[in-house]
């Protein structure tokens, strides 16, 4: 079966501040894009990729600026991906840099990604394209790539490093001048997003090396890599804009409702066995937070009231969250 791309929501960098200082409406944005937006508060929370795209098309529709995606990215850098810039900047030499970046994008940013870097008569290209992917947005995001990949190779190269060219799809090139002077290249059309540069570079030592994060090894596994584990991220994604619903989650998908009633029985399941999974789940992690009351705790799992979620949680237990806070077994999770 067809997997589903997905990406962390920290990708899409500074994207609410910039909105708003171009005087545009952020709500309006995430409106249309079908985008709840209280996500911009869980940066480590996974969006669909689609949804990544249709954003940025959007936002950049509202603050009529094409190019918003590049500037996204260059401003945030790849220090702002979280623990896989840490990763990708703690390396001493760009090539393993970028080969770090190319390995780690599936299990700590974004699935449905291919990332390569290759080398022909001295001429490193260095590719991105997605699999999972419409035609809204493709653009934008190959833009937003972009950026974040200048940015690394000018972590070690220095601030005014520019590609011999850089290559995106699509019919016509949006913006193109504005386009050349944000990322500092020459831009030509192509299949896919890439930046060509003299494959020396390569062995560029990064000035000031960081220390590698003090986090476990990754899973090998990429995001999204199974229907089950998608739709449980959609569901965190529906609670934030309330009770999540199998047509919501179905929509985002892209599916039709028995389409995906049928898959989730194929595997021995059904979308309200997964919505109790996720839901009993975020309820153990919410009650380890002594800040949160029972009241903030059933709104944010989208409960009516403090004793619907009560109830569903004795259901789940077989006692109280109150008792189970009492106890301390909130502690260990």
């Amino acid at each position: 079966m067809a997997r589903f791309g997905l990406t962390k929501a920290r990708s899409l960098g500074p994207i609410v501040d910039a909105v708003e200082r171009a005087g545009g409406n952020v709500a309006r944005v995430f409106s249309r894009a079908e985008v709840p937006l209280g996500i911009t508060d869980y940066p480590e929370r996974l969006i669909p990729l689609r949804s990544q795209l249709r954003l940025l098309e959007f936002a950049s529709q509202e603050v009529g600026d094409p190019v918003l995606p590049a500037r996204l990215s260059l401003k945030s850098g790849v220090a702002g991906l979280g623990v896989l810039g840490e990763r990708v900047l703690a390396a001493e030499r760009l090539e393993a840099a970028i080969f770090s970046a190319n390995q780690l994008m599936g299990s700590l940013l974004q699935s449905c990604t291919r990332i390569d870097l290759t080398v022909r008569d001295d001429v490193a290209r260095w590719s991105y394209s997605l699999t999972d992917c419409n035609e809204t947005g493709r653009q934008k995001n190959e833009f937003l790539a972009l950026g974040y990949m200048t940015d690394l190779i000018r972590s070690f190269l220095g601030r005014n490093w520019t590609p011999l060219r850089a290559v995106v799809s699509g019919s016509q090139i949006e913006a193109r001048s504005e386009a050349e002077r944000t990322l500092g290249a020459a831009l030509v059309l192509g299949t896919e997003a890439v930046l060509y540069f003299p494959a020396d570079q390569l062995d560029a030592l990064k000035p000031v090396r960081s220390e590698p994060p003090a986090t476990p090894d990754c899973s090998d596994a990429p995001i999204g890599d199974d229907l089950l584990t998608c739709i449980e991220h959609l569901v965190l994604l529906e609670l934030l804009d309330g009770r999540p619903t199998i047509d919501r989650v179905a929509r985002r998908l892209g599916l039709p409702r028995r389409t995906l009633q049928r898959r989730l029985a194929e595997r021995g399941t059904s979308f309200d066995k997964v919505l109790t999974v996720v839901l009993e789940r975020q309820a153990e992690m919410l009650l380890s937070l002594p800040e949160m009351s029972l009241s903030q705790i059933a709104l944010h799992l989208g409960y009516a009231d403090h004793a619907h979620f009560t109830r569903a949680f004795l259901g789940w237990k077989g006692m109280s969250p109150r008792e189970w806070r009492l106890t301390g077994r909130s502690s260990h999770r």
